[in-house]
């Protein structure tokens, strides 16, 4: 592991935690500029490959998850760990599911249910986006369903 700050090769574990990710974080020193840094270890499973509307295949991107799950959330009283909980929960479900390839409707239907239950708000402004809400009529409806619940 190359230290971030010298780019040192060499550094020691100081402590190691498991997460509730099913990870590890391990907190290390650099044996040349003594900085302390942490690094996160996950096993990398089989995710499929998402089946675009246009009928291109695309690698699921964790990261470009998580960076439109934020955007929803931005400025909404959603923590960070409740945002990696939910995109840790739909990656391990595309993972369960054991296919190679799966339409991109059903991580963004598994989104929109999981921000629905995490913020009404960061569900609307996703919702925008993905159902395709173009006008304040279509929004209103979508707004009175959710007030119906």
């Amino acid at each position: 592991m190359l230290c971030p700050y010298c780019q040192h090769p060499d550094s020691k574990v100081l402590d190691t935690t498991h997460d509730n990710r099913g990870g590890i974080r391990r907190r290390r020193e650099c044996e040349q500029c003594h900085q302390r840094f942490s690094t996160y270890e996950r096993p990398i499973l089989a995710t499929p490959l998402l089946i675009k509307q246009d009928g291109t295949r695309e690698e699921f991107d964790r990261d470009k998850l998580t960076r439109g799950i934020r955007i929803a959330c931005a400025k909404r009283p959603v923590s960070a760990a409740d945002i990696e909980r939910l995109v840790g929960e739909i990656e391990a479900t595309l993972q369960r599911m054991g296919r190679a390839e799966v339409s991109s409707r059903v991580v963004g239907d598994m989104v929109i249910n999981g921000l629905k239950e995490l913020d009404q708000i960061a569900y609307i402004r996703y919702a925008i986006v993905y159902l395709h809400l173009g006008d304040l009529q279509s929004i209103r409806k979508e707004i009175d369903r959710l007030l119906e619940v």
